[in-house]
């Protein structure tokens, strides 16, 4: 019978320590099946030109970062002056994948805000940021020059993420 009593506490004591660990998770860092394997392979409408497309093809042979966004998210508002800025520098091409958004608003945002991707492929529907596994925007991948991915970001770029990790793998693999 005492034992039966004590159940109750084993099962608080368990739900605490889960709890307690999981404060320690970095929400960016959720592991990705997609590391190390090739890109899903796309062919999108152009953002700014609907009758061109891009696909993923079209990153092969360089080193590129393809930043998911979408002009509903506050959060790719707050990195969108890093990409600009990172994008003069002439570093790394920066791609889009406007992610379920609406073509109008979508040019409307980069009108005003600047535009820092050598192209913008237009998801409407999301089912390349679907394939791409893509929790919300924005999300950032480093694809190296065979189309491998090699980071995923989730959240937005910060100057600290950039300037110590990004980076750092992209001249790597440019070497």
């Amino acid at each position: 019978m005492r034992a039966r009593s004590l159940i109750p506490l084993g099962i608080f004591a368990t739900l605490v320590a889960l709890l307690w660990a999981g404060l320690y998770l970095n929400p960016h860092e959720v592991p990705s099946p997609l590391i190390d394997k090739p890109a899903p392979e796309f062919t999108l409408p152009q953002l700014q030109d609907p009758a061109r497309n891009i696909g993923s093809k079209d990153l092969l042979g360089k080193v590129t970062l393809l930043n998911v966004w979408a002009s509903w998210c506050v959060a790719c508002r707050e990195e969108h002056p890093l990409l600009v800025a990172l994008a003069k520098t002439g570093q790394v091409d920066v791609y889009g994948l406007n992610y379920k958004d609406t073509r109008q608003d979508a040019l409307r945002w980069l009108d005003g805000l600047g535009n820092p991707y050598v192209v913008s492929a237009f998801d409407e529907q999301g089912n390349v940021g679907i394939d791409y596994g893509v929790y919300g925007v924005p999300e950032t991948y480093v694809i190296d020059r065979a189309g491998i991915i090699r980071y995923k970001m989730i959240g937005p770029l910060t100057e600290d993420n950039l300037k110590n990790i990004v980076l750092p793998l992209v001249r790597k693999l440019q070497e």
